[in-house]
């Protein structure tokens, strides 16, 4: 067996570990959003396939014989263009994906589905906001006119913010409650913008809006894949071993 394990969250961290420590024929495949990731300990190719076709390639090339989904809960079309190609090839695929956030008393939450539609009609002009979204969407807020935007990311930018208004800071996570507050009041931050990932590395931003009580402007989810969804490590190495 050679599991191809599609990363880009803590959680694959974890699971490829763990597939280490068990000696589990495995390979670690990034998108390459981010320019520096942190090291696996299993064989790791970066960059993309070249579309579906050249995925399908990929998976003959490599003798793969079944697909372990640890990428973004965002990564919607990734997600849905692997499972469809695996379930023609006959090949094992499960998607983890870690539970979404749900609201704390104290929170001010809004949940909005689109955020290039949405977003404009919540956040008021003057305010000044913390995207706490990345920089591969950026431009579906480019609607948010007559706000000051903060957009924070792992690497410098490769060029200006892409409209008026905007600003990018640089920042590699984890960051303590301590620190996002810290950094929010620092900024006068009215509002934050976040995508409902889940995951208690990346909460810490949402204790702090509490603390603050600062409104959040929360994205839900894309729908899963229809394929299984494993959501732990534990759940997704107990799938790798029965394979």
């Amino acid at each position: 067996m050679t599991l191809l394990l599609l990363a880009g969250t803590g959680e694959a961290q974890q699971i490829a570990t763990g597939l280490a420590a068990e000696g589990i024929s495995a390979t670690v495949s990034l998108a390459g959003a981010t320019r520096s990731p942190k090291k696996f300990p299993l064989p790791t190719r970066i960059g993309g396939f070249g579309g579906g076709t050249g995925f399908e390639a990929y998976l003959a090339a490599e003798s793969i014989t079944a697909v372990l989904d640890a990428t973004h809960p965002f990564a919607a079309r990734i997600s849905a263009r692997t499972h469809d190609i695996c379930a023609a090839r006959a090949l094992p695929y499960a998607q983890v994906i870690r539970p979404p956030w749900t609201p704390s008393p104290g929170d001010i939450w809004t949940m909005i589905n689109a955020e290039e539609e949405e977003a404009e009609a919540h956040i008021p002009e003057g305010a000044t906001v913390f995207l706490a979204t990345g920089r591969q969407t950026l431009e579906r807020f480019s609607g948010l006119t007559g706000r000051r935007l903060y957009c924070r990311q792992i690497d410098p930018p490769e060029g200006p913010f892409p409209f008026a208004g905007g600003e990018f800071l640089i920042g590699r996570p984890p960051f303590s409650v301590a620190d996002e507050v810290a950094l929010f009041k620092r900024l006068g931050v009215d509002w934050l913008v976040v995508k409902n990932a889940g995951g208690a590395l990346s909460a810490t931003k949402l204790e702090a809006a509490r603390a603050l009580q600062i409104p959040v402007l929360m994205i839900n989810r894309p729908p899963p894949t229809p394929g299984p969804i494993l959501t732990s490590v534990e759940a997704a190495l107990g799938w790798a071993r029965a394979l």
